[in-house]
């Protein structure tokens, strides 16, 4: 894996204007927005551990 330059790896603004209807859509937006569903890479300091997340809130 090479290091890039997070400043010159995206596009770079000015962006074209863009009109869409309510509800919007990011799939019809160019360039198109990177969330990190696809790019994102983790350090794998975590690798072979597990969790159990509940999802329970602490009472107050």
């Amino acid at each position: 894996m090479t290091l890039q330059d997070p400043r010159t790896k995206y596009p770079q603004p000015p962006y074209p204007r863009q009109q869409q209807e309510t509800p919007a859509s990011f799939q019809t937006m160019q360039p198109r927005p990177d969330h990190g569903e696809e790019s994102y890479r983790g350090n794998g300091k975590l690798s072979g551990r597990r969790a159990l997340v509940t999802g329970g809130m602490p009472a107050v």
